[in-house]
């Protein structure tokens, strides 16, 4: 029973980051695509890589026409952080067998490695492997899923677009990601509101008036949610 709870609760702790996933892996998908790679081209890379930043990272030098060594040594040196993430997480399943540490090394991610180091700390009792598991297991089935999602809407972008259409939308997702509380919310309503409305001011003044309005918003959201709780 141990083992299906913590499994469970795994991917119930992966829930709130999806958010974040969703949009991302959409991106990837369009971006594949806008790029030239075909549809089962595209999910063979999101399969086999399973590595947002370098895939996108990747994406960008076919569009430039890199040589595919630069491509392969930019996407090894972005994807370096997964083995001090996998030195973090060794002491917790070093009893496993080498076939599962494969299968655990192969779902391993940014979002997964957060959540179980987090859960792991603070609950001594958990296991951890299967803590692990559900957490990772979401994050892909939902990451392939989003990513078929994207390749799919990428066949309707413009070609005229290119890989110019899916950069951008890589910030929105991080943005996304980052709404996790009211002030953020605010300072991103506002902030978004003002850089649409003042686009037409002289200089780019239109931006850094965004800037600090978003960034005003967000402060007095802040000062008003504290005050409330102090009221309480």
């Amino acid at each position: 029973m141990r083992m299906n709870k913590d499994f469970f609760a795994g991917m119930r702790g992966a829930l709130p980051i999806l958010i974040g996933v969703i949009p991302f892996a959409m991106i990837s998908g369009v971006g594949a695509v806008s790029v030239g790679l075909t549809f089962f081209e595209t999910m063979g890379m999101s399969v086999i890589v399973f590595a947002g930043a370098s895939q996108l990272a990747v994406y960008q030098l076919m569009s430039a026409g890199s040589p595919w060594i630069i491509m392969v040594l930019t996407a090894w040196m972005i994807n370096l952080r997964f083995t001090m993430y996998s030195a973090a997480l060794a002491p917790y399943l070093q009893k496993l067998s080498a076939g599962q540490k494969a299968l655990l090394a192969y779902m391993l991610s940014d979002q997964a490695f957060g959540i179980s180091m987090s859960h792991f700390v603070a609950n001594e009792k958990v296991s951890h492997r299967w803590y692990y598991f559900g957490a990772a297991l979401i994050i892909w089935v939902v990451w392939q899923i989003s990513a078929i999602i994207g390749a799919l809407l990428g066949a309707l972008v413009p070609a005229s677009w290119g890989f110019d259409f899916a950069f951008p939308l890589s910030f929105m997702a991080l943005m996304f990601a980052a709404l996790y509380d009211r002030p953020t919310v605010a300072a991103a309503v506002v902030g978004g509101g003002i850089a649409v409305l003042a686009k037409g001011l002289p200089y780019n003044t239109g931006l850094v008036l965004a800037i600090f309005l978003g960034i005003a918003a967000g402060y007095f959201s802040e000062s008003l949610h504290r005050r409330q709780g102090y009221a309480q």
